[in-house]
This record gives C-alpha cells, structure tokens and sequence, in this order.
C-alpha cells in the first residue's frame, strides 16, 4: 500500500521542534497489538475523551487521528485517544498514527512508554516503520532529547533493525557534545558493534572525546594508539581531540609529543583544528607552540581569524614577549584586524610590567579608543612604578579627553593612601566630587588603609560605618587591615563588632588576620567570645586555620577545660586540618597533668611523625610524667628519632632519660642515650652519678667481684672508681697519655660475658673521658670546668 505524507496542523502548546515531522502516514495497516479490556483502557470519566473522539466517531483515518493528537494539548489525554482509536473495528493504525503519538511522549520525557509503542508499531508491521524509528531518532537529537533518542535507537536493535554508522555516528556526537555520561557512550558504541557495523574514523574520535570528557587520559591515549590496528587512520579532528584533551588536562608535554607525531606523517591539519589548539596553548603559557601552529597556517596558506589573533596575542603579552606581540600586531592590521580593547589593555599592561612607560604611551596614542580601560591600565601602571606626577598628568589628560571613570580616580586615590599621603587623597576626593563623581566602596575602602596607615582608626571606624550604612561593605585588604590595627589598639570589641557587621554580608577575613583578632580576645579572657566568632565563620564560611584554634586552645587552659580542648581538637581534625607546634604542645602538656600517659605519648609519637619537635618544657613534663609512672619507656620510639636528629635540647632531658630508663631495666637503651649525651659535650648530674654507682656496687654484692684476665684493665677499673668517689680536683689522680681506660674497661667485660659490669663500665668509660678532660686542658692552662 502506498505512503502518503501529509503535514498535521500544530498546536501552540505543542514544542516547536515537534513540528519538524517529515513525514506521516495515512495508509491503514492490520493491527495485532494485544489491547488490555476496555474497562481498563479507557478511564471511568469518558467525559474527558468523548469530546475529542466525537470528531472522529464518524470518519475516523489516520489523517484526522494525527491532526486530532496533534491540537490535544494534554499528553495523557493525547494517549487515552490513541488506545480509544485501538479498540475501533475498522481502524488501523499507521506508521504516522505511531510517529504522532511518539513524538509527543518524547516532548514530555516519557522514556518509558516510548519504548512501548516502538515496540508496538514493530509488532503492527506497519509500512514505513523502519523510516519512521529513524525519523524520531533524527528529531530526538536535533532537540536534544538523546534519553528518548537512545531508547528507539536501543529498540530498533532489539527489534531486528539495523541503522546506518551515520546514525550512530550521529547519537554518538550529539551525547559527546552534551558531555553525557560515558556509560551512555559506551552502550550505543556497543550496540552499534553487536549489530556488525565496523566502527570508522568518526566513530573512534566520538569515543576518544568521551574518554577524554570522563578523565580517562589513558584510556584515549589507548584507542588512539589502536586505531591503525581498527583499520582507521587518525584524521585533523583525532589530533584535534587528543591534543586539545592532553592540553586542558595540563599534559602539555605529551601534547607537544602527539603534535609532532602529527607533522613527522604530513598531516596538514584543516582550519577547525587551528581555531581550537591554538587558543589552548596559548592558554597554558605556551606561546612557541602558538606561533609553531601560525606558521604551519601560512605555509597551508589558511588565514588566521581573530579568535587565533587575539588568544596568541595575549599569551604573548603575559609572557612579556613584547617584539613578537609587536610583529604579531601589524600581521593583524595586514589581515584586516584591527586589535580590540581588551589587547590594547594586554599591550600597555606588558609595557609597564617591564618598565616601558613611554613606549605604553606611544602605543595609546597609535590605537586612540574612546573607551577608559587602556587609560586605566596605564594610569595603574605609573601608580605601580611610583610615577605620581606622570599619574596626576594622564588624569587630568584623560578627565580632558572625556575618558575618566570613578575607577579612574579610585586608582589615585588608592595608590596615595597605600603610601599615608592622606591629605592629597582627600583633596583628590574633593576635585571627584566637583566633577559630579560619587565615591563609592572602593574609595572608601582605600581611605580606610590610609588612615589605618597613620594609626587614625577612630576616624577608619567612622568612614566604614558611613559606609556600611551605604549597605557597602570594605575590600578584603582594607577589611584586614582595619582588624589588626583596631586589634593592635586594644580596641577589641571595635573589631569584633567589625567582623560581625562583614560576616553579615558574608565578606571573608584573611585567615591570619582572623587567627590575630581570636588570639586578640582570648588573651582578654573572653574565650566564649572568640569561640561565638569561630562559629560565625563557619557560617560565612571564612577561611579558619589550626592556628586559629590552637589560639582558643591556649585560651581554654586558662579555665582548666580539658574536655572542652579535647572537643576543639576533634573539631580540628574533622575539618581536615592538622595540628601544629603548640597544638601539640598543649595536648601533651594537658595529657600529662592529668596522668594520661597513652595519650602523651600517642600526641609525641604523632608530633614526631610529622616531623614537629616539642619545646624543651614540654618534652620535660612529658619525660616527667612518664618517669613517675615508670613507663619512660614507652616515649622510646619518638625519643630515638629526635635524638638522631639532634633535636633532644638540654643535658636535662638526656638525665631524666638515663636516670629512668635505668631504673625500668632498660639499661641497653640508656646506655645508648648516654653515649649520645656524652657526644654533645654533657655530663651526667650527681643523681645519675649515684645511681650508677648504685647499681655497680649492688651488682658486686650480689655476685662477688667479677674476675679480669688482664691484670692491668683490673688496675685500671679500680683507677676510675677512685677518679668518681675522690674530690672533683681530682689532683692526686695521673693516667697513661692516650690510654681509653673505659673503653678498654666496657670490651674486657663484655668479653667476659657480664652484662651488668659492661653495661655500667660504657658508663664509667664516657664519664671518666668527660671527667678527665678538663684536667687535660687545666695542664695546657685552661680553666677547669665541672
């Protein structure tokens, strides 16, 4: 039976991309679709259909079915006909009855039931079904409804129907573009494969840009490395996408790489590909690659349009690439450019970073524009280099010329307080206002500082609530600097009033400058203060570090709040911060005050890991601490990394160790601990003295003298204890030159299998060293020193 095409009135209502309909059908088909009893297809309220189908109870076709669904406005309505039209005897639907009804389900996002009757129409075996699924498919993309695309195209493969590479190409394209999820990429290219179509060049470069999209850098690398092995060789659009997709991820050198693999094959690349690479590389700082592609232009003969200009022009300018932004200029004006605001503004910017005023000047005269920026520019630019009267001149120049802007004047103005030359300010101030120029929160703002600068902050706190009642709020630079100074003046309840008024505009305070007024309020006592402000910035979202609450941590200790501290810490750590120094500092020493000898040494293990070290009070009260509760030996592992990096700080700490670790039998380790003391030039206390000596007398006690078979390391042991138990003169006392009795002393024990006499003999042999060498240096006529 033949197709006929006619063209369906559309209804206001209806969206306009459903009006691109190419085609309907009228012919009529045999139908088989199973349709549910009427009870349940048509509603209870027939009132809402008959109205609609009594224009078709006598003539119903296909013709006035569509024209009928196309004027229902209401969408359920629009089906409830459709399945009503179903039950007549004599009616068939059509391939146009089915694209009608389809369409308007993809209008109002029907995914669901467009699969439906897709399903239906293919049972129906109506004419043209295969041309009417990729009619949807066509309008679908077009109006960006790639959900309802996906679904006829997934149910035209269910179905048995192929579609062509460019209709897949097509979706393809459109869900790349849309930056769709790359799951959806991934199922169309699948299904595209199960249905035998080899994939081509164009398909390999949708799949490319969507791996690219996903950030899966590697994975594009991959499928462009294999495409030679797919039959498919990389056109200008492949190196287009991989080039550009290694540019904005910043992988600029592999780009670079892939760009010359481009040129060594003699690949010409079209005109697309220039407009789009090299504004990236300009982009990433990376103007020889820009003027590399230019060239490449001119020798394939392809004129640069300004896009490419301006991008390359401004990379150059921020590189301080003044002749070649120069050369790149004139190219511009023999193509028919000429420069726009904005690179005039990147031209004089670039002359004054590098010093160049005249020639900025020179440059503004060349390019005359009606329009302040490029004045502005320049006048920042005297103001930067110091130039004040070259300033004043151009201003007065540019208020002649009809140039002049509130800006204009706010950039002097800002400059002149920035260097406490208050009083011109405000005459510049006056001279605005003559000229029918209001000061807005710029000028304020700078006034501010200058009166800030000169320690004038009574009249800073009238010029910002003059300018708060504006419903105007400060600069972060004034804000900060009207804090510290009100801060620096004891006036705190000034400051804190101050940030309560910005924090209401959500206005953010420096981080430092926050931690200032914090520590500002707690060393007045008024820790809840400080802790009422620390919410307030959470809630305006102001940038808090650890130094801030390490501040109310100090507070806190004042008042004897461990809980409350333990709480601001956890409050630290969830936040994602870490502690510092003093945060550390305070934990231990708080720890350690109430006897909770894990927690130290957790706070010191985790202190020391971070490669922070504690003061010298701190790691005493620590050691203290942990001595009195005979668990010193716990602190070993943190004790061990600070002393290999000469961090342990007094001889007091090396006795606290020595003395307590002896005492818990850890005699190995303490011996270790007192050769690195030794080393330092420290010497034992008399506590520690005794205690060993203590300890060698029991042991001799106990076991009987231990026997040496070298007779003359005996005489020499019994010569160091008479050195430690005589009078510290030690006048009566003479050694062989250059005999190491205690060392001699520590192996001969050792050889001797007893641990206890070697262990206390090391001891003996560095203390009698120490103790001996200031005797050497009184006979060389230095002062003896214990």
């Amino acid at each position: 039976m033949a197709v006929k095409f006619t063209t369906p009135s559309v209804s206001k209502k209806m969206p306009r991309w459903a009006c691109s309909i190419k085609f309907l059908y009228s012919a009529s088909c045999s139908i088989h679709a199973i349709i549910e009893p009427e009870t349940d297809q048509i509603p209870s309220n027939r009132t809402e259909v008959e109205p609609k189908f009594q224009l078709l109870w006598n003539r119903l076709c296909p013709d006035r079915l569509i024209r009928v669904l196309d004027s229902t406005h209401d969408l359920n309505l629009a089906v409830k006909i459709f399945k009503r039209a179903s039950l007549q005897k004599h009616f068939r639907h059509t391939a146009g009855t089915y694209y009608m009804i389809i369409l308007k389900l993809g209008s109002g996002g029907n995914v669901d039931e467009i699969e439906g009757f897709c399903r239906e129409m293919v049972r129906d075996r109506c004419p043209g079904v295969e041309e009417a699924l990729l009619g949807l498919v066509d309008v679908f993309i077009r109006n960006g409804r790639l959900s309802e695309a996906m679904r006829v195209t997934l149910t035209m493969n269910s179905t048995g129907f192929k579609p062509s590479i460019i209709k897949y190409n097509g979706l393809l394209g459109a869900l790349v573009e849309d930056k769709r999820d790359f799951h959806d990429v991934l199922l169309i290219y699948k299904e595209m494969v199960k249905t035998g179509i080899v994939p081509n060049v164009d398909t390999l470069n949708h799949l490319i840009k969507a791996l690219f999209n996903a950030d899966r850098f590697d994975s594009a690398l991959d499928q462009f490395r294999r495409m030679i092995k797919k039959g498919c060789s990389p056109n200008s659009k492949t190196f287009e996408i991989v080039i550009g997709g290694l540019v904005a991820s910043n992988r600029i050198d592999e780009s670079i790489g892939i760009m010359d693999e481009m040129v060594k094959h003699g690949l010409s690349p079209d005109m697309s590909f220039f407009t789009n690479i090299i504004p990236l590389f300009s982009g990433a700082d990376k103007p020889e690659e820009g003027i590399r592609l230019l060239n490449m232009m001119r020798v394939s003969k392809l004129e640069p349009g300004f896009v490419i200009y301006s991008a390359l022009f401004k990379c150059l300018c921020a590189k301080l690439w003044m002749d070649e932004a120069v050369n790149l200029l004139h190219e511009m004006a023999k193509a028919g450019f000429d420069p726009s605001v904005d690179m005039i503004v990147d031209m004089i910017n670039a002359y004054c970073e590098v010093g160049k005023f005249d020639e900025a000047t020179i440059f503004l005269e060349e390019y005359p524009v009606f329009d302040t920026s490029p004045y502005n520019a320049l006048l920042q630019g005297y103001c930067n280099g110091g130039d004040l009267l070259a300033a004043k001149c151009l201003l007065l120049k540019m208020s002649n010329l009809g140039v002049i802007d509130i800006l204009s004047w706010n950039i002097l103005i800002q400059k002149l307080c920035q260097i406490r030359n208050v009083r011109q300010a405000y005459e510049l101030l006056g001279r605005m206002i003559v000229s029918s120029y209001v000061p807005d929160s710029v000028t304020y703002s700078a006034l501010v500082i200058g009166n800030c600068r000169l320690s004038m902050y009574e009249v800073s706190l009238r010029l910002f609530h003059q300018l708060f009642a504006k419903d105007w709020v400060l600069d972060y630079l004034s804000y900060a600097e009207l804090i510290e100074g009100l801060c620096d003046t004891q006036k705190i309840e000034e400051a804190t009033d101050v940030f309560y008024c910005m924090s209401s505009k959500h206005c953010t305070l420096l981080s430092s400058t926050f931690t200032h007024l914090i520590v500002s309020i707690c060393l007045t006592g008024r820790v809840d203060e400080a802790t009422r402000l620390l919410k307030c910035a959470y809630w305006c979202e102001n940038p808090v570090s650890t130094a801030t609450y390490t501040a109310i941590m100090c507070g806190l200790t004042r008042f004897n709040s461990p809980n409350d501290i333990f709480a601001l810490v956890c409050q630290i750590l969830k936040r994602g911060l870490g502690l510092d120094v003093e945060a550390y500092c305070i934990l231990i020493q708080l720890t350690s005050a109430l006897g909770r000898t894990r927690d130290c040494v957790r706070f010191l293990d985790m202190m020391v890991d971070e490669g922070l070290v504690p003061d010298s009070g701190t790691l005493t009260n620590l050691l203290f601490c942990l001595a009195g509760h005979s668990q010193l030996h716990m602190s070993l592992m943190a004790i061990d990394k600070l002393d290999q990096k000469g961090e342990i700080l007094d001889s007091k700490i090396y006795n606290i160790l020595v003395n307590g670790l002896w005492k818990e039998g850890y005699t190995s380790e303490a011996c270790r601990l007192l050769d690195s003391m030794l080393e330092k030039g420290w010497v034992p206390d008399t506590n520690t003295h005794g205690l060993l000596m203590g300890s060698h007398v029991g042991e001799e006690e106990h076991q009987g003298t231990v026997k040496l078979d070298n007779s003359d390391m005996q005489d020499e042991h019994w010569i160091l204890l008479r050195v430690m138990q005589t009078d510290a003169t030690f006048t009566d006392i003479t050694v062989p030159d250059g005999m190491n009795i205690a060392s001699q002393l520590g192996r001969t024990a050792a050889n001797q299998n007893t641990s206890s006499v070697g262990d206390f003999c090391c001891f003996s042999g560095k203390i009698y060293d120490q103790v001996m060498e200031p005797r050497r240096r009184r006979t060389n006529g230095l002062p003896f020193e214990f």
